[in-house]
């Protein structure tokens, strides 16, 4: 017997290609999972900052609470991008779901 005949082909491993929407889907949904850990990021930087013992030292405390103001609006404003993508991306699959249907 020679080494060829030897090396027959195994199974075909699976392809690991994945629909466009469904990978899309799944990387919005991550972003989405990781929302929370990069608010929370955000709004405990204000603790790195130094403090004001005197008045050229530190951050003033409205700049701070502006901060934290403004990442609240800025995860809120990034919320909605990502719950009006995931409903416009669940209603494409709907539709095409029903389509698949009528076939013959």
């Amino acid at each position: 017997m020679s080494e060829s005949e030897d090396r027959k082909p195994q199974r075909a491993r699976p392809s690991l290609f994945l629909e466009r929407q469904s990978y899309r889907r799944r990387r919005l949904m991550d972003a989405a999972r990781l929302l929370p850990i990069l608010g929370a990021a955000l709004i405990a930087l204000p603790l790195l900052w130094p403090n004001q013992t005197s008045p050229e030292d530190g951050v003033p405390l409205s700049s701070a609470m502006l901060y934290i103001f403004a990442c609240w609006v800025l995860l809120i404003a990034v919320s909605l991008v990502f719950g009006f993508a995931a409903r416009r991306m669940s209603a494409r699959d709907d539709s095409e779901a029903e389509s698949d249907r009528w076939l013959p």
